[in-house]
């Protein structure tokens, strides 16, 4: 089951955040804000009272695009669809919120999530060099232009 997520939902969250991403983990205190804004969408994934993924959206009042804040699945839960599951729930609302096209960075060293979302419609337009730190790893900047995909 797919829900928004609550302030409630912040220790689960942070306890994928730290495990799936070790070296560059947001703060807690940065996802708290983000679980709180008006301007975002953040939903998590329930499978028995289990929180198993979770994935934000920013998008501002007016604006004709959206930005794809985070996305992570529980290790356990890889590779069954749930990452896409949440990405097609960040699509739908960009759409509800009248966004044309979604952006997205992701690590250049995570080719499965790349493959994920060019199957959803994002091209790469960009990189940023050695944006992950302390990794010193680029961002692929992704777009998605949703006039275009169904």
């Amino acid at each position: 089951m797919i829900r928004t997520a609550t302030p409630a939902d912040l220790p689960n969250i942070m306890a994928i955040e730290n495990a799936s991403f070790p070296s560059d983990a947001w703060p807690e205190s940065a996802m708290a804000a983000e679980l709180e804004s008006p301007y975002g969408r953040y939903i998590v994934a329930e499978d028995d009272g289990r929180l198993t993924g979770y994935a934000g959206l920013r998008h501002l009042p007016g604006g004709s695009d959206s930005d794809v804040q985070t996305i992570a699945v529980a290790a356990a839960e890889r590779g069954r669809g749930l990452g896409r599951d949440l990405l097609k729930e960040l699509l739908d609302t960009a759409r509800a919120r009248n966004a044309k096209e979604v952006f997205l960075e992701v690590r250049a060293d995570n080719p499965i999530a790349q493959r994920l979302y060019e199957s959803e419609g994002f091209v790469e337009i960009g990189r940023r060099a050695r944006y992950y730190q302390p990794d010193d790893v680029d961002a692929v900047i992704m777009k998605c232009d949703l006039r275009r995909i169904a």
